[in-house]
């Protein structure tokens, strides 16, 4: 294998992979803003805003899966020309995401203190979450919306648009995010709530510039309404029979963060707050194997698409070599550079550092790991529409090891919340080792179209 002389790779690698990574790399600099402005409120409030978002973290975890699974039929059709049954499976994806969002918007919405107690117990925390999740709900149906449309303008080779419409989000965000939070040009100053009204407004301008953008370029996604439509009963089985899969690892995957989330809290607020700004950070490192992973699901699903199945399984290949190597490297830029990034927030408990400190160090040092299985699991497996194995092995390895072994270790041996993190990542090394001879075996390359 010439991993480093094939041309056509790289170009296609590059042109898909720098716009979505700068993409997630605005959304995690998005987060980071947003955690250092709330970080000058106090524990407290880095601990309640970061529980509220594991409610929008499951939420747009169920529409990545939604919009993941239907990426790979994008892919396939894209490699075939098929323009109508790509504004068929968009709108599937729009109509799915849009009815989960309006249950999280109703639950989020009217029951934020019991969505919120069932996170942690200390009442402040509570009071302060609540107030952010009861405003930034509103954002949840339009987000769902523009998520929709940006997965499917990356798919079908415009990965730029979404990456320029969300440094516009960016922006957006950040300034009101400064205006409501600390009370500037007159405005009382309003602490998390303006956080989530800041959130609000961004999205809202995000989905009319992304709808605009899809309609006056006139491209494959500027569908009528009834191009979205019409689906035959062959067409949604076929579509359900692919994505279901994809969803419910998406789903069970994402409520067992969540119930990581339950079993941190457990060992405090400290502990809550540490890890809400720690994973921030380990986001922002993340941004570069995002695109990766999200190249290799475009790329191998169009060789499979146009029946370059031996090429796909080449293209598999490189992805992993590429992903392992990245991962080494940021891993370890992470482990030792824990002192340069806790810098910027200022105001920290001493307490509350040394945490963060303990708990970038492992984060850094099992990065490789989870890098391997988001671009094995998300871009080789899925690219390849072997979405069943890939829901198989994220609920297993989560619910049968991951789970058990957080509330064990935080309830049972009252673990350090370092240790309880490097104990949970067994979960990820089981994912690794049931996943290579998957991948060896070439039973992941499916043609779905």
């Amino acid at each position: 294998m010439t991993l480093l002389k094939d041309k056509v790779f790289y170009k296609s690698l590059f042109a898909i992979a720098i716009p979505i990574a700068l993409q997630n790399l605005i959304t995690s600099s998005l987060n980071m803003v947003d955690t250092l402005m709330i970080s000058s409120l106090g524990q407290s409030s880095i601990a309640a805003v970061g529980l509220a978002n594991q409610v929008f973290f499951f939420y747009i975890l169920l529409t990545f899966g939604i919009n993941s699974g239907s990426s790979i039929f994008i892919a396939q059709y894209w490699g075939k020309d098929d323009v109508g049954s790509i504004r068929k499976i968009l709108g599937l994806a729009l109509s799915i995401s849009t009815v989960i969002g309006i249950i999280f918007t109703i639950a989020a919405f009217f029951f934020p203190k019991f969505l919120m107690s069932l996170l942690i117990q200390e009442q402040e925390v509570i009071e302060i979450g609540a107030k952010y999740l009861r405003i930034v709900s509103l954002s949840y149906i339009v987000t769902a919306i523009s998520f929709a449309y940006s997965v499917a303008l990356r798919t079908t080779g415009n990965p730029d648009i979404p990456m320029k419409i969300s440094a516009i989000s960016f922006v957006t965000n950040t300034v009101f995010n400064y205006i409501l939070i600390f009370g500037k040009l007159g405005i009382a100053p309003m602490g998390v709530a303006g956080a989530a009204w800041g959130t609000v407004i961004a999205r809202f301008v995000e989905i009319g510039i992304t709808l605009y953008a899809v309609y006056t370029a006139k491209g494959p996604l500027a569908a009528k309404i009834k191009d979205l439509f019409g689906w035959t009963k062959g067409f949604y089985i076929k579509y359900i029979k692919t994505t279901y899969p994809v969803i419910l690892a998406e789903g069970a995957w994402s409520l067992g963060q969540v119930m990581y989330s339950i079993a941190y809290a457990k060992l405090g607020e400290e502990a809550t707050a540490a890890v809400q700004l720690t994973n921030t950070i380990q986001n922002v490192f993340f941004v570069l194997i995002r695109g990766i992973a999200n190249s290799c699901t475009v790329m191998v699903g169009n060789k499979i698409g146009g029946g370059e199945e031996g090429e796909a399984y080449e293209y598999a290949k490189k992805f992993i070599y590429i992903a392992i190597l990245f991962g080494l490297v940021l891993g370890a830029i992470m482990a030792l550079t824990p002192k340069f990034t806790l810098m910027f927030f200022k105001g920290l408990k001493p307490g509350l550092y040394d945490v963060s400190y303990k708990l970038l160090v492992v984060m850094g040092l099992t990065f490789v790991i989870r890098v391997f299985n988001s671009t094995a699991i998300v871009g080789v497996l899925r690219g390849g529409g072997d979405t069943t194995f890939g829901m198989l092995l994220d609920i297993c390895s989560v619910w049968i090891v991951g789970v058990p072994l957080a509330f064990i270790g935080a309830l049972v041996f009252k673990l350090p919340v370092h240790y309880l993190l490097l104990l949970i990542t067994l979960e990820e090394v089981i994912k690794v080792v049931v996943t290579i001879p998957r991948m060896l075996s070439k039973k992941w390359i499916k043609n779905i179209t």
